[in-house]
């Protein structure tokens, strides 16, 4: 095993100060991540120490460059052979639940058909032999204190080996391994796809030195580098464009479908993908800085991210652990028979517990990352299920934030096709996206605007102002245009009206003072929007809200038009947090949906938020749920995935119960004898687990994609 720096940050209090993650070749199992975060602790120097051993990850801070220098001497020591964590690091002997699927079923081939041909002597030390590593899991718990499932199952392999019945401990062994291979495996797989479906993996990059290209790996780029990518390489950094030009498809963080320019000037983001072109991109963020980063780093933490009822019931687990020691003493003393004794001691509640609904939300998880939704831990399924209370925002959310021009009226003596010649020609240096949709109309029919006008003043969140042919233009909004220019706009006062009242912004335009014509724009809804709403109400959400910045006849308009009856209109940004919290305070469990920096107060404030892949680096970070996929039918998923996870959990608890107290009464009275308990019991362990990881939503039920849901109480 050897240990890799992945990123590093210095300065952060002092100069020579700084935070360091490192990360191991493999994973770590859990003792050698104690022994290695105990060790990091002992170091002077070292503070806020994090470990996950699942990704073999390890964050901690160092005071100076003596601090730095003795952490990284601890972790060469415990990469080497004769390092001081060497006995723990390098044991090639994976334990129990941390072999491969392969290796973890082998066990059960060697038991069907390989013991049955082996002589008594050779089974008994089989016996012996698997059951060592349990009995030494017990007794560590033992000493450190904790009466957990691992005693538990340590004692019921220890009565087996009392009572000399080596079938029991063969097949209590075979059936423990399998299943911690299963949850092990399981857990891997889940997030390994969860990364994968977040983030592109880049290992090398190519970096331009003296004028020579070399290729580095990806750990080895600093800020200030430059970095090369060519056609259909994967942007590794956060940058900007030093040199090039190229076709950039960043559909993995905007949503976007279409490949957008960059040239020099422009910035990038890692995780996005180079079409066409090549680009020099100079490094702004690396590592831990990156999006790429951001989004492994969601992965490692979100696995601490229990639900609540995944706590509640490894809390029953852990609870159920001493009644079992407890009923198991009370036999004994009743009956003097060491046999029932025993028999209570091999049928528990604890294994499925504990087992089962960790892999139903991490099962959970892991689909719901196939069907285009990253959810940041398990609680927020849990969330997911509770809420009540749906409120969209409606820009970029409920609409596709691509406002289109929808008509243009001019005004008495002016021509249809100049006003928006003219508007064009001002406005195609903006980037503002109605000043796109201007040009993009013009574009679409044809007319040529290329520049004619003198020097142009962008008057910021009003309007563009310049003079053409001695004439003095002037293009924005009515107050703009109205207001602060004086112009009378009574000329176009029908169309305005009719416009306004469908929902639809308008573009002004003047010439020396009187009005020339107007444009009509009009962000177009999401066409699945509708539905989705209605969907929504049909899985059990009681209210429905839509919030814009809005005048209340566009916000009537638009919410007509999705369906819903409930809406603010003329809300500021801290008004959405304030009125989440106010319906919070009502009793309602809120799912905010939103999409930009103005949501990210409502979407913290909220009982799970919910935001779009097309949305603001903010909303999407502070958001519980991200949508994959540009589109909300995501969403719809998304409650379902929730609300069948925990119906899924619920099953598995009722017949853990129902079950485990039958083969409990069944060993009490002596209908069956230990081993027969035992190995009903186990099979329903096993069977719970495989029930946890069954899929919860149809196939194609994809965002997108045509799709019929079964209601929730069929799963």
């Amino acid at each position: 095993m050897r240990f890799y720096i992945v990123h590093e940050l210095r300065g952060i209090s002092t100069p020579h100060s700084g935070r360091m993650r490192v990360r191991a070749s493999c994973p770590l199992g859990l003792a050698q991540a104690e022994a290695l975060a105990g060790a990091l602790a002992t170091l002077p120097g070292i503070s806020e120490i994090r470990v996950n051993p699942r990704l073999g990850s390890l964050l901690f801070h160092y005071e100076d460059a003596e601090s730095r220098e003795t952490a990284l001497t601890l972790f060469v020591g415990a990469g080497g052979v004769d390092g001081p964590l060497a006995d723990m690091v390098d044991d090639p002997a994976p334990g129990p639940g941390e072999a491969t699927l392969t290796e973890g079923l082998m066990p059960v081939f060697q038991y069907v058909f390989v013991r049955p041909l082996l002589p008594m002597a050779l089974r008994i030390v089989n016996s012996f032999v698997s059951a060592v590593p349990f009995l030494f899991k017990g007794v560590r718990a033992v000493l450190r204190g904790a009466l957990n499932v691992d005693v538990l199952d340590a004692a019921a392999i220890g009565a087996s080996l009392v009572m000399r019945d080596f079938r029991t401990v063969s097949l209590l062994t075979l059936l423990l391994g399998l299943g911690e291979t299963l949850e092990y495996w399981t857990r891997r797989r889940s997030m390994a796809t969860l990364t994968e479906s977040l983030a592109l993996n880049v290992e090398n990059v190519w970096l331009l030195a003296d004028g020579t290209e070399i290729s580095v790996p990806l750990a080895q780029v600093k800020e200030g580098d430059l970095v090369v990518v060519r056609d259909g390489g994967s942007i590794p950094v956060d940058g900007v464009v030093e040199e090039g030009c190229a076709v950039v498809n960043q559909s993995s963080m905007t949503g976007e479908p279409l490949g957008v320019r960059r040239t020099t000037g422009a910035s990038v983001f890692a995780g996005t993908v180079v079409e066409e072109g090549r680009l020099v991109i100079r490094a702004r963020h690396v590592g831990d800085g990156t999006r790429l980063r951001q989004v492994v780093k969601f992965i490692e933490e979100s696995e601490s991210l229990k639900a609540g009822i995944q706590g509640k019931y490894e809390r029953l687990a852990d609870m159920a652990v001493p009644f079992t020691f407890g009923l198991a003493a009370l036999v004994w003393l009743l009956t003097r028979d060491f046999r029932r004794a025993a028999s209570v001691l091999l049928v528990d509640y604890s294994c499925a517990l504990k087992l089962a609904t960790p892999l139903a939300v991490l099962a959970s998880m892991r689909e719901g990352a196939r069907h285009g939704m990253a959810i940041k831990g398990g609680r927020y399924l849990e969330a997911l299920n509770e809420a009540d209370t749906v409120v969209f925002d409606k820009t970029g959310t409920l609409t596709q934030a691509s406002p289109e021009v929808v008509e243009v009226f001019p005004a008495p003596g002016f021509e249809r096709t100049e006003v928006l010649r003219i508007m064009a020609c001002l406005e195609e240096h903006f980037p503002h996206p109605v000043a796109r949709a201007v040009v993009r109309k013009a574009d679409e029919e044809g007319l040529k605007h290329a520049e004619e006008h003198a020097h142009v003043e962008y008057v910021v969140a009003h309007g563009v102002a310049s003079s053409l042919y001695d004439k003095k233009m002037r293009v924005g909004s009515r107050h703009y245009i109205e207001h602060d220019e004086g112009v009378d706009l009574s000329p176009l006062e029908a169309v305005i009206e009719e416009q306004t009242g469908m929902g639809r912004s308008l573009l002004f335009m003047s010439e020396d003072g009187r009005v020339a014509g107007m444009v009509s724009i009009e962000d177009p809804m999401r066409p699945e929007a509708p539905h989705v709403v209605e969907e929504l109400r049909g899985l059990g959400f009681n209210r429905v809200l839509m919030l814009t910045g809005d005048d209340e006849r566009t916000a009537r308009a638009v919410a007509a038009r999705v369906g819903i009856s409930e809406y603010r209109a003329q809300v500021l940004p801290t008004d959405k947090a304030r009125i989440v919290q106010e319906l919070t305070d009502q009793g309602c469990k809120v799912l905010m949906v939103g999409d930009g920096i103005n949501d990210a107060p409502a979407l913290s404030a909220s009982h799970v938020g919910v935001a779009m892949s097309d949305g603001t680096d903010l909303a999407r970070e502070v958001a519980n749920v991200l949508l994959t996929h540009p589109n909300l039918e995501g969403l719809v998923n998304a409650r379902l995935l929730g609300t069948r996870t925990l119906q899924r959990i619920h099953f598995n608890f009722v017949a853990t119960l129902t079950l485990n107290s039958a083969f409990l009464l069944g060993g009490l009275f002596m209908f069956m004898g230990p081993g027969v308990a035992a190995l009903l019991h186990n099979v329903t362990t096993l069977g719970v687990a495989l029930n946890a990881m069954r899929p919860h939503l149809p196939t194609k039920a994809l965002p997108g994609e045509e799709s019929h849901f079964e209601s929730p109480a069929s799963s």
